[in-house]
């Protein structure tokens, strides 16, 4: 994949972005090809689901992470859709009236608007499974990849974020009140699955248990400092903004220290990171 130095402008970034988005959106059409014979659409939308608008930065760090420990896009492709594909799951059942309630998500209609609930939901189910599915094809470090997906992805981390969300709604007060609360937040909601794209992509590679380790902190630290720009940026958690800023720096700047110990095959993981830390 396209290189680039760590202190690239934003634009390089991104010109990184499109090219990882093109192999991986190439990866998503071979899986979810739509059959002539699709009952209730489900098929169609799975499809709809994993390949709409998106950066797709989760399964791009997947690349990047794989290349940084010397292997290849081509073994990391596996592992990167998984991670798309569990994602986009957990944005349509997210969208669902009985969470979030929304009917659009980058500009069109929500799974379940366009396709109807039930089949939103067996679509999210059908996506999740897929994504376990994908990782068998990671040869020796399968077991491992499932494990830690497994774990990142569960009721530990990502549902347990969510599950906090829904108790702070029903208990009406819809946004946590201190930075704290926020990071346990977006640990569990958005770091998780940064930190699994991260950790698949050294399992892809090859690396070992340390190197593995290593990246998932990379992609915690990332995934968060990803939500505080977010927050900041949709105009959310007003009160605790400053604080945010200064946490974002600390946490990019915590990520560009993982990448350089990986030296020349870190740089990619190091650009983001800096590029994520200039929103701030």
């Amino acid at each position: 994949m396209t290189t680039i130095d760590p202190s690239a402008a934003p634009g390089a970034v991104r010109a990184w972005l499109d090219d990882a988005r093109a192999r991986i959106d190439q990866d998503l059409e071979e899986r979810l090809i739509v059959p002539a014979d699709d009952p209730g659409r489900l098929r169609a939308a799975m499809h709809y689901a994993a390949t709409g608008p998106g950066k797709r930065l989760r399964p791009a760090l997947t690349l990047a992470a794989c290349e940084a420990v010397g292997g290849t896009v081509a073994a990391a492709l596996p592992a990167a859709s998984a991670i798309e594909m569990l994602h986009a799951y957990t944005l349509v059942h997210d969208d669902l009236p009985a969470m979030d309630d929304d009917d659009t998500r980058r500009g069109r209609p929500t799974v379940h608007i366009a396709f109807g609930e039930a089949i939103a939901i067996l679509a999210g189910d059908g996506l999740l499974t897929m994504a376990f599915g994908a990782l068998a094809e990671l040869g020796a470090g399968a077991a491992a990849a499932v494990k830690v997906l497994a774990a990142r992805a569960g009721a530990g981390e990502l549902l347990g974020g969510q599950a906090i969300d829904l108790q702070l709604q029903a208990r009406g007060n819809a946004a946590p009140t201190s930075l704290e609360e926020v990071e346990h937040l977006h640990r569990g909601k958005t770091g998780a699955l940064f930190a699994a794209a991260c950790e698949l992509g050294a399992i892809a590679g090859g690396a070992d248990t340390a190197t593995r380790a290593a990246l998932g902190r990379y992609g915690m630290a990332i995934g968060v400092a990803f939500q505080h720009a977010d927050d900041r940026d949709d105009g959310e958690l007003i009160a605790l903004a400053a604080q945010a800023t200064v946490r974002m720096r600390e946490l990019t700047d915590e990520a560009s220290a993982i990448a350089r110990t990986l030296g020349a095959r870190g740089a990619i993981l190091d650009a983001v990171a800096s590029w994520i830390g200039q929103r701030a």
